[in-house]
């Protein structure tokens, strides 16, 4: 594509990756990352939190990420793409949008690997001494997360089948332990073994919603349930190595979602379940475990349960490292090729298929997070708001796309004209319910974005079309930090709740408005950008024909 365009792609790179991922590995990869260090820590910090109340932020949670999924779904089948989750901003709306976008989301998944790893640690200080104190890691526990990343790189390293291979394996195992866990605590509850508080517990300790509605709308993003969610984001990451992706990517994210659903609420229930009621004296925000399940397990005369969780909590974080491992190397090579970062990022090795200059710096860089946030909370507080920021873009890209006619009718999938602006709308409305004492930390973050993409645009000469189309994402940045600023959560309380969420998803409306028709100004401006990506689009329907008429793929 042409300078004009925006959208350089480096069309000999994507030639180096391997297409051989299938409906099963899909899955796998979505559910090896949603089994992950979340899952061991984000029913106990919801339960801090909100009590039973969070439940309630579970579901809504589920729904919002089930909207966000569908519409990367219909993004994923017009046009397949390694790293696509930053490339459909740069399409829609320009280098101004997706640097923002790209930069925030980059952020998020370079943190996960070193979240996943100090998950590990963690749980690891129960029979470790000297890992984790006064709760963060030590230097030593440092040390062990470092060298845990490394072996998610080295995992990496050797291919995509590889990876698909080994997630396949890691991913049977992570869902037996839950579905075990799952079970014994509810069993415990219901037979009071251990003095377990079963269902009378949603009652304890202060009632159904001991800190307010409020509080269990702000765990959405701050008690990991966002990033517990979000694995699904790995399969639109790898969509440009997947075979028959229009049948293939929303088949297995609607899958992964609904599974995920399923399985949080459960295992959220079994730890409200399982809680002794003598240790709700003060309340639900006086429960506070190192290793939440493990603890709770040994409290509850599970000793074999125990040590089966100690176990897990080494494979269940390290596959889910794994796979954003994998995930983060595909979003840099996407942010390369949209030249936010240096060009040598987008270079794909010919033998293993994998962008390797991506996958090495970015384990570099997850080092340096785990020197500031020494801890699985400290970074989840901080990038949960960040991933459910990302996610807003999305449908602006689909309706762009659509307008554009980069979509055909059969790559278009039922309900997204609702479907699209809800998503946009509550994930506006998810940043909004993080507490301002907690949201005023991401501000950095953006300005950093911002500064880089200033220096870019003063070296690549983009051109101020490049920046129009973004500006609307600005203005929803300073909505959305505005209102909270002012609003009822841990704001100046100007705007009372419910009051203040109704306010802000009416300028959400706007703002969606605004973004889709700046996007479809954007594409409809550059007929060039549009045609080339629809011949990327046939050149792959060719491909994926010729895949499923081959003797190999029967």
């Amino acid at each position: 594509m042409d300078s004009t365009s925006g959208a350089s792609t480096p069309a000999s790179e994507d030639s180096h990756l391997k297409q051989r991922l299938g409906y099963w590995s899909l899955v796998a990869t979505g559910i090896g990352s949603v089994i992950g260090s979340g899952w061991l820590f984000s029913a106990m910090y919801a339960a801090q939190t909100a009590g039973p109340a969070s439940l309630v932020a579970w579901v809504i949670g589920g729904a919002v990420m089930l909207a966000v999924a569908l519409v990367f779904a219909e993004l994923g089948m017009v046009h397949p793409e390694s790293g696509g989750l930053v490339r459909y901003p740069l399409y829609s709306n320009g280098r101004f949008a997706a640097s923002i976008v790209g930069w925030s989301m980059w952020v998020t998944y370079v943190a996960n690997p070193p979240t996943e790893a100090s998950g590990v640690v963690q749980y690891a200080s129960s029979y470790i001494p000297g890992l984790f104190s006064h709760s963060q890691l030590t230097g030593f526990g440092i040390v062990i997360a470092v060298a845990l990343m490394a072996v998610f790189v080295v995992v990496n390293y050797f291919g995509v089948q590889f990876f698909a291979r080994s997630n396949n394996i890691v991913t049977a195992v992570k869902i037996c332990i839950p579905t075990l866990t799952i079970v014994m605590l509810l069993l415990s509850g219901f037979t009071h073994t251990g003095h377990a508080g079963g269902p009378s517990n949603f009652s304890a300790g202060g009632g159904f919603a001991p800190y307010g509605m409020g509080a269990a709308l702000g765990t959405i993003a701050t008690a990991g349930m966002v990033f517990a969610y979000t694995g699904f984001r790995n399969i639109v990451e790898l969509s440009g190595e997947v075979r028959n992706p229009r049948r293939n990517i929303p088949a297995s994210l609607v899958t992964t979602i609904l599974l995920a659903i399923v399985l949080y609420l459960l295992l959220q229930t079994a730890f409200i379940f399982g809680v002794p009621q003598h240790l709700l004296g003060h309340g639900w925000s006086g429960i506070n475990f190192d290793s939440p399940f493990a603890q709770l397990a040994m409290l509850l005369g599970f000793t074999w349960l125990y040590w089966i969780l100690i176990a897990d909590s080494m494979i269940s974080p390290s596959g889910s490292g794994i796979v954003f491992t994998a995930s983060n190397a595909r979003n840099m090579f996407g942010l390369a090729k949209n030249r936010f970062f240096p060009a040598w990022l987008a270079r794909v090795n010919p033998r293993s298929g994998v962008p390797r200059r991506a996958l090495l710096t970015n384990f570099i860089v997850g080092i340096l997070f785990l020197l500031p946030l020494p801890s699985w909370h400290a970074i989840i507080g901080v990038t949960g708001t960040l991933i459910a920021f990302t996610f807003s873009i999305g449908s602006v890209s689909l309706v762009a796309f659509r307008r554009a006619n980069l979509s055909d009718p059969a790559d278009r999938l039922p309900g997204m004209t609702l479907i699209a602006p809800f998503a946009f709308i509550v994930s506006a409305l998810v940043i909004y319910w993080v507490p301002w004492s907690e949201l005023v930390l991401t501000i950095p973050i953006i300005a950093v974005g911002l500064i880089w993409y200033a220096v870019t645009y003063v070296i690549q000469h983009h051109g101020v079309g490049e920046v129009v189309g973004g500006i609307w994402l600005v203005v929803y940045l300073a909505v959305v930090y505005g209102m909270s600023a002012i609003g009822g959560f841990g704001g100046l309380g100007l705007i009372p709740s419910p009051w203040d969420s109704v306010v802000l998803a009416v300028l959400a409306a706007g703002l969606y408005i605004w973004g889709t028709q700046s996007g479809t100004n954007y594409m409809r401006a550059r007929p060039e950008l549009v045609e080339e990506l629809r011949g990327q689009r046939d050149a792959a329907s060719s491909d994926e024909l010729q895949t499923d008429v081959s003797p190999a793929a029967r």
